[in-house]
Parts: C-alpha cells; structure tokens; sequence
C-alpha cells in the first residue's frame, strides 16, 4: 500500500447521480478514510453536448447528504486543481501531441461518411469494422500520409481526431484488485480516440492525464470501464508512467430478473434509484430514508465484512472496509432490505429527534387543535415508532392521538359492535368518570376490576373501546392512549360513537 493513498470520483455532469455512483462514491471514500487518505471529486465535463446545468451542484449536494463529502475538488483546492476538466482542457492536448512525438498516437481525418461507410460494408459482410493495425494504413491518416500531407492538412484546418496506435501482437497482463490477473489480446483493440479538433480530450485521454497529475493511487470505479482498462494501462505504458491500482466494482443488478438497476426499475417497483429527487423522480432524501440508512444498505451491496453484522455505521464501515472482500459477481438490489434498514435507523433515533421530524407533518395536516407541546409528541412517537419504518407513517399510525376519529372500520363495526355493547359502553362511562388518578395503569386495574366483577368477557368491552377511540382495530396498549388523550376526550369519543352507531 503506497504512502498516499488518494481515490478519485470523477461523474459526469450529465444529470442526476444514480444510486450506483453513490455506491462507487461511498466505496472510494471507504477505502481512503480507512487509509487516511484523501478523497477528491473530480468533475469529467469534456462532453459538453450532454453537459445539464445544476448536475454538478445535484452530486455534491448527494455527497454531503450522505455524510461523505470530498476532500478535494471543486471549491476545496487541495493543490491538484482545477477540478472541472472544462477548466483542464489546455493541459491535454500538450499530452495528445507527447504521444503523436513519441510515435505512440496519430493524426486521423476520416470524415464521420467515411467511416460509416466502411462500417457498413463491413456489416453487409458479416462482419465489424475496427479501426486499427489491419486496415489503419488503408485509411487516412498520418499513417498512411506522407509528412507533407498530414501537415497540408493540418494547416488547413481540416477536422482530425488524434488515436492512439494500439501495438500489435501484443499480451497485456493487467491486475485488478477484485478480479485478480487478466490478460488481454492487442489484436482485439481498436485505435481509440484520445483528442478531437474541436480542442477537447475524450474520456481516455483526460482521465489518464488527471489520475497521474493528480496523483490517484488507485481508480476504484464500476464495472462498466474493465473494457477500457487495457487502452488506460497501454496509456500509462506509453507516457512512461506508473499506473494506479485498480479495482472495479461489481454492478448492481434489478431486483428481479437480469440486468443493471435502473430508473425504470424503480418507477416500474415503487422505489427511489437517486439519492435527492431530480424533476419527477422522487430521491431516498424525499422519500423519508435517513442518510445513515442509505449509506448502510448501499455498502453491503457488493461488500462483505466476513461476519454476520449487517448494521454498520459510518466509522465502522470505515474501520472494516477493504476492497479485497468486494465481490465479483452483481449485487442484487432488494428494496425491502432497504426500509428494513430505515427502520433500524428510526428505532435508534430519539424520541425527541423524531418528534422534531413529525412536527412538519402535524403542521401540514393542520389539526384542530394547536400542536401539542414537545412532551406529549415524543410520548406519542415513543407508542408508535415500533411500527413504522418512516416519519411520513406517524400520523397514520398516531392521528388518534390528536383528534377523534371521523369513521369507524366497517370490518370492526360488524365483528365488535352488538346490540348490547351501548349499554355496556355507557356503564364503562360512568367508570371512567370515577376515577381521579387517571393514569394508564390505574385505569387498566379499575376498569378490568370492573369487567371481572360484572362477569363481562374482555371480547365483550375491550375491542368496541379500541373501536371508538381510534376508530379501527389498530394502536398501542389501549390504556396508554386514554391516558395520552385523557379522561375528557376518552368520554367524548365513546358518547359520539355510541349516538353515531
């Protein structure tokens, strides 16, 4: 392990950042956390046709939601800047030309008709056209052009691209951290584009340039890029220097069937795939996930700590992370893993933090009475919390507790309600209103002394009480919410019930 361990996320700011590059976000800053390394973003705007405004401010924003913010990148200059490669753009083609001197790149002005072409004949022949040493010379470029030519091009202003000259015959051993050793035919590649004329680097070029600059020690990234690491590593070669490790990430795949996750999946199953909502699509922030839980669901999905804890919070995954127990094979997304781990993070939080984050909710829903003080909110979420898995879920779990009911279930009305229960009702009414102490245990003693001394089974009184005070057969301990609600309201709601049904 190098010295300085430096991890790079470098997205694209081409709109809103999946859940998958949260994952691969999530896992670079692991790994440099856990070598008290340094954890930089890096912004890959050279596709500027693609380029969505605010996307770039939608990454950090997710980032920091997250709780794993970058220690160097865009407005966090940590001496390796700019960040943005829109603002890097002069540094690369000095690099283009390094390559086309050293005879590892060319000049190539095939026109785009041109090019078609070829691939079309060759498809009317069954097979693919590749751009490299067996038909490179038959094509134009400074290849097959004499110096002269080239130059009069040049000159010109002819439109070229610059594309690195794949050697031929050639076994490249490459390593992967998770996948181990690969080796790789040269013959198979194609002479990738590495410069366009319009001044702009493609992909390759830039992000090889950067990770040295930016001294990147290792490029842990998705799965996705393994087809390009044998262009990066023949880059490397040929500027003559030390390559990074590198490490891809296994993808993660739909829920059900095959394939990678994606937004339709989560449209299709009813479930966020972005970690902040962008335009219509709602993200795990707004959907009422904690950012703890997100983290926590998003680490196992592709690593595995070697033991059977699943709840980790951010320092232990820092401490336990290492990408040698990151899986090969795709992690199967399961989205109610995901509010299994929202509901852990809500049954740690405090009373008084959630009762913080029901106020809004209680505001919205704009209940007859003023909101309740803060010691009756965290006694009511204390009785609910068990039950849900998000703070949204509070008032349908807890609206009793602020207002009488405005229905009563007609499944429980036909079961609990028989034509003697008003007249057992108004008994327990009278009950009620003798008692001083009212609170949940001293009610359930006298009310269940009164039950046994009238020989009433608790079938006949218990279930037509929940009945009119929630309105349905749901809720906590019944003698904890006639003493949240009180002795008054508790009389009231059984005399509405008992005069409405």
């Amino acid at each position: 392990m190098p010295k300085n361990v430096r991890v790079r996320f470098a997205p694209s700011p081409t709109g809103p950042l999946h859940i998958g590059g949260v994952r691969t976000a999530l896992f670079n800053y692991l790994f440099a956390k856990h070598h008290n390394g340094a954890f930089i973003l890096r912004i890959e705007d050279t596709d500027q046709n693609r380029f969505i405004e605010g996307a770039e401010q939608y990454i950090i924003d997710a980032l920091d939601w997250c709780g794993i913010p970058y220690d160097e990148g865009p407005g966090k200059d940590g001496g390796f800047g700019p960040y943005r490669q829109s603002q890097r753009k002069d540094l690369y083609k000095q690099y283009a030309k390094e390559l086309i001197s050293k005879g590892k790149a060319y000049y190539a002005f095939d026109t785009t008709e041109k090019l078609d072409f070829h691939r079309k004949d060759h498809e009317a022949k069954g097979k693919t056209f590749i751009y490299n040493w067996h038909n490179r010379l038959k094509l134009t470029n400074s290849l097959s052009l004499s110096q002269e030519e080239t130059q009069a091009k040049l000159h010109a202003g002819e439109d070229y691209v610059v594309r690195f000259l794949t050697p031929q015959d050639e076994k490249i051993r490459l390593k992967d951290i998770i996948r181990g050793d690969i080796e790789i035919d040269s013959n198979i590649l194609d002479d990738k584009v590495l410069f366009k004329s319009d001044g702009m680097p493609t992909y390759h070029l830039a992000n090889i340039v950067d990770d040295h600059l930016m001294q990147i020690s290792h490029v842990i990234r998705g799965e996705e890029w393994l087809p390009s690491l044998a262009l990066h590593q023949l880059l490397y070669n040929a500027f003559g220097w030390a390559a990074p490790e590198f490490a891809h990430l296994p993808l993660i795949m739909k829920p059900i069937g095959k394939g990678k996750l994606s937004k339709r999946d989560g449209e299709k199953m009813g479930f966020p795939v972005f970690p902040l909502s962008w335009g219509e699509s709602q993200g795990y922030r707004e959907a009422g996930y904690f950012p703890e839980a997100v983290v926590n669901f998003l680490a196992l999905l592709g690593w595995n700590p070697g033991t059977e804890q699943e709840v980790f919070d951010l320092s232990e995954l820092v401490q336990n992370f290492s990408l040698g127990r990151v899986h090969k094979a795709g992690a199967r997304f399961d989205p109610e893993k995901t509010k299994w781990y929202n509901h852990l993070y809500l049954q740690k939080k405090s009373n008084s933090e959630l009762a913080e984050l029901f106020k809004p909710v209680l505001i919205e829903k704009d209940i007859p009475s003023p909101i309740p003080n803060d010691d009756y909110l965290e006694r009511v979420v204390a009785l609910i919390k068990e039950r849900a898995n998000f703070v949204s879920e509070f008032w349908d779990l807890s609206a009793y507790f602020f207002e009488p009911p405005a229905n009563y279930d007609d499944k429980a009305i036909r079961k609990q309600w028989k034509s003697d229960t008003p007249e057992i009702l108004n008994e327990l009414i009278a009950v009620l209103q003798s008692i001083e102490n009212f609170a949940s245990k001293n009610i359930e003693s006298l009310v269940k002394e009164w039950i046994s001394k009238r020989e009433f089974s608790f079938g006949k009184v218990m279930p037509p009480l929940r009945l009119v005070i929630v309105g349905a057969m749901k809720g906590p301990h019944l003698f904890d919410i006639l003493e949240m609600i009180g002795k008054d309201e508790s009389i009231s709601r059984i005399q509405k019930a008992i005069s409405i049904l």
